[in-house]
């Protein structure tokens, strides 16, 4: 039976325009993990929170297409934070917890499973140097409490984001993001210094992580086996 997984979630997994190159979302290489039995199906776009993805029916237009068997990979966070905007912003222990039980029941009731997964964590260090635990604030953790009460399969990306880049150190993991000099690329001739959006290498080792936690979760075992094989 194949299957289709679909991706609600914001910049860091979106497929990226020609204009926008070389920065790359996690979600334009998922697919290679998977044999040809699932169908990534990324709706994530840019600038979305829970929010303004369900103002703008876009978690309807997932419905239109969702089938039972499917799967629905949640991903926000970085967006909600956003004060500034209230089209976009939620409260971590109250709207953002409440948005991220509907997308989980809209799975569930077509017969789907939904995966919550934890926000990629931004790039940012403390002045001793350690990476910042709230990097995007309290949605890792309000996730992971929703998880927990909703009992659904919960990747932990935040957490294995912060350890690669701590693997690659301070400087090494500059590569991973959109970290480009003045004319080093035709799209940034002014350069670019961005610690949330991902380069191109930096999105495959993203969707490492990924699939690396799809194959670790006792929750996802019918769709583990979906998967190309071992990753090492």
């Amino acid at each position: 039976m194949n299957h289709t997984l679909f991706i609600a979630g914001d910049s860091t997994a979106a497929l990226k325009g020609a204009a926008e190159k070389p920065m790359t979302g996690w979600g334009e290489y998922i697919q290679d993990y998977f044999q040809s039995s699932v169908r990534v199906d990324n709706r994530a776009i840019n600038g979305r929170s829970t929010k303004s993805f369900l103002a703008e029916g876009r978690l309807a237009a997932i419905e239109q297409d969702f089938r039972a068997g499917d799967y629905l990979f949640i991903q926000f966070g970085h967006n909600d934070e956003k004060t500034e905007d209230p089209s976009r912003y939620t409260d971590p222990n109250g709207a953002y917890r409440l948005n991220l039980k509907r997308f989980i029941d809209s799975a569930r009731e077509r017969g789907g499973t939904p995966v919550l997964l934890t926000s990629v964590s931004r790039r940012r260090y403390l002045e001793d140097g350690e990476l910042d635990p709230f990097a995007v604030g309290e949605y890792p953790s309000a996730m992971r409490e929703v998880a927990s009460e909703t009992g659904t399969p919960l990747l932990d990306i935040f957490t294995a984001s912060q350890q690669l880049y701590k693997a690659f150190g301070v400087e090494g993991s500059k590569r991973l993001l959109m970290h480009l000099p003045e004319q080093a690329h035709p799209n940034y001739p002014a350069g670019i210094a961005d610690d949330t959006h991902f380069s191109d290498a930096g999105a495959q080792q993203i969707a490492r992580l990924v699939a690396e936690a799809i194959q670790q979760s006792t929750e996802l075992s019918a769709l583990k086996q979906h998967l190309k094989g071992e990753i090492t």
